[in-house]
């Protein structure tokens, strides 16, 4: 995998060598535009919005919109010298409890790598981060910008996520009138019910992206040549029924459901 930082946790005055590599790989399938008529690529200029006019990289700079139609330009040397200096150091500022973190927080993940020639820090950090189940809180700078980090022992090796500050987190607002709505004690013990028999032990090699592997499978008998005849939209207009009896009839899917993988 592809180093994309190296440097060293430090917490007290232990110092830990380790590199960061990607967690998580984006499997979407990305699609080109293109001209129907001759099979080219569709491609887009720079404009300007005024004008019309198509503008050369190097006349192009960045603007803050105060009001609509009103920029602060900010030029690429002032951006420059507000940039956090480069660091190879991730300083621990503090542990804390998983659980404490809401994880809207978490952000994108990454594996931290130990140095072949350091293993004894490293190992004893991730075991004492997983004996006492603490996530450590520090700061890293990735691609000239200074991110909150956490980082966490999993399955014997570090891992750190990025986070969102606090004020990223959009409020949590729910209608006015929910309070004055009633749930009856049948219908929140259908509920239960219902979870307790939809719960299993979680594997996540049992999800697939059935999207993307049918639009592949669909470019590829398009690419082979074949016809392809669109099935038909169906009506997915939902039946109307009162909460209880769609609990009910759940129950009894679920039920049926549990006695066929019997």
């Amino acid at each position: 995998m592809a180093t994309i930082w190296s440097g060293a946790i430090s917490f007290g005055l232990v110092t830990v060598p380790v590199k960061l590599t990607p967690a998580t790989q984006s499997k979407d399938v990305s699609f080109n535009q293109l001209d129907r008529e001759s099979g080219s690529r569709v491609r887009y200029k720079k404009m300007a919005e005024s004008t019309g006019e198509v503008v050369d990289q190097s006349r192009i700079v960045k603007g803050y919109e105060l009001t609509p139609g009103q920029y602060v330009v900010v030029e690429p040397d002032e951006l420059k010298a507000m940039a956090p200096k480069s660091s190879r150091s991730i300083e621990i500022e503090q542990f804390v409890d998983l659980e404490e973190i809401d994880p809207l927080l978490f952000d994108t993940p990454y594996y931290l790598q130990p140095d072949p020639n350091t293993l004894k820090p490293y190992k004893l950090l991730v075991e004492a981060m997983a004996d006492t189940n603490k996530v450590a809180i520090g700061r890293i700078v990735l691609r000239t910008k200074e991110s909150l980090a956490a980082i966490r022992s999993l399955d014997g090796m570090l891992v750190i996520e990025t986070m969102r500050y606090a004020d990223e987190v959009l409020p949590r607002e729910l209608p006015g009138d929910i309070d004055a709505l009633e749930v009856t004690k049948k219908e929140r013990v259908m509920a239960t019910q219902l979870i307790e028999s939809l719960t299993e032990t979680w594997d996540p090699d049992a999800f697939d992206d059935t999207y993307r592997e049918e639009l592949l499978a669909l470019i590829e008998k398009k690419a082979a040549g074949e016809e392809i005849v669109a099935a038909p939209v169906a009506d997915e207009t939902a039946e109307i029924v009162d909460l209880a009896r769609a609990l009910e009839r759940s129950l009894d899917e679920a039920e049926q459901k549990g006695k066929r993988s019997a």
